[in-house]
């Protein structure tokens, strides 16, 4: 094994279960267009002279108009949220105090991808000078959950096992209708440009140990085909560093509140996971032995119909409401979600990506309809913040 895979075994035999870490990904808008502006570096620089805990939480992402907060490493989920909630406030606060606004939404509707520039770290040259345009199309915003899993095989066959539940996931969270100025007809028009585009991306193979997985990891090491673990950006991955199921499907939620219902169903997701594996439970809703090509068909309902559409039972082989499986979901996570104190997700009647559809349908101008997302993750996510 590489000396990467080999520390990462050790970082996932020293993990600890549940603790949690949140990543949030924000548009950076003028404040008067809502257009995408290049102002990570501003806003970094600012709060390095004045707010060290905030400091401490954000990261640049692809784009120098984008920005990401972390809550760090929570002990449970509520602790996670609590910190995440801290520094959501502080960002929101530095935004107005430096005159620019943060959307939430998984991509922004028009902004032209042409126009953004790309931040100046090592990672993000290798990332572009790699990929080229699939790299520069990618302008979108995603929330990651990691959930700490100790034992690296418990780790990866716990991944295996979510596979079967990320379309859900991403049905739940979709929030992203619009790209290049134009109504994708879509539910998670993210999807479709990031998660469809990037290579090593997606659904991944289910591996069943961890030295499958690491065979996998250095091979395409050893043929140049990537430089560090990190890009291998699946939906689902173990995080070598952290010793993380990190579940990675999501669309930046519109509010706060979503934002928090979404982290919560995933930990319970991650937590029920274990456990059946724990318990050598087979099948069920996290069938870790259903093909990719299987589980493509959910995903691409998941992009194109979001919680408006119908997924796959594959255990019936039968269609079902999307909320209906939702439904399965959250009971299916009930005994975990009962040990572990997790609130029940509070999830809306409608997502993010409803929300919008019905707007547009009802003749809402996608400015009008941009404009009332990013009011809502103003008034969420920091609601000390005047409303535009």
């Amino acid at each position: 094994m590489s000396l990467d895979t080999d520390r990462a075994a050790a970082a996932f035999a020293a993990s600890t279960d549940w603790t949690v870490g949140l990543e949030e990904e924000f548009a950076i808008l003028d404040s008067e267009t809502l257009d995408l502006v290049p102002r990570f570096e501003d806003l970094r620089d600012t709060a390095a002279a004045g707010d060290p805990v905030l400091t401490e939480s954000i990261s640049g992402e692809l784009i120098s108009s984008e920005i990401e907060i972390r809550s760090g490493r929570g002990e449970d989920l509520a602790d996670a949220l609590a910190r995440q909630r801290d520094h959501r406030r502080r960002l929101f606060e530095l935004a107005a105090a430096r005159g620019v606004l943060l959307g939430s939404t998984g991509t922004h509707p028009w902004a032209d991808y042409r126009e953004q520039p790309n931040i100046d770290t090592e990672h993000y040259r290798r990332v572009v000078d790699g990929l080229q345009y699939v790299a520069r199309r990618n302008n979108t915003f995603s929330l990651h959950v990691h959930v700490g899993v100790k034992g690296a095989d418990r780790a990866i066959r716990v991944c295996d096992r979510l596979r079967a539940v990320l379309p859900t996931l991403l049905a739940v969270s979709a929030n992203s209708p619009y790209l290049d100025a134009r109504d994708a007809g879509l539910h998670s028009a993210r999807s479709q440009s990031f998660t469809k585009s990037f290579p090593r991306c997606g659904i991944p193979d289910a591996y069943g140990s961890w030295d499958e997985y690491a065979k996998y990891i250095d091979f395409l090491t050893h043929t140049n085909s990537i430089v560090e673990y990190t890009q291998v950006w699946w939906s689902v991955r173990p995080h070598f560093s952290f010793g993380t199921v990190e579940v990675r499907i999501c669309d930046a939620q519109g509010t706060a509140a979503e934002s928090d219902a979404l982290a919560a169903l995933i930990v319970a997701c991650v937590a029920q996971a274990a456990r059946d594996e724990d318990e050598g439970r087979a099948g069920g809703i996290a069938d870790g032995a259903l093909s990719r090509r299987l589980l493509e068909e959910n995903f691409w309902r998941a992009i194109r119909f979001g919680m408006d559409g119908k997924l796959i039972d594959y255990a019936t082989a039968t269609e079902k409401p999307a909320p209906a499986v939702v439904a399965d979901l959250l009971s299916w996570t009930a005994p975990m979600r009962a040990e572990l104190a997790l609130p029940e997700p509070a999830l809306p009647a409608l997502n993010g990506a409803q929300r919008q559809r019905r707007a547009i349908e009802a003749g809402v101008s996608m400015e009008e309809v941009y404009i009332t997302s990013v009011q809502e993750t103003r008034q969420t996510y920091a609601q000390e913040v005047p409303t535009r």
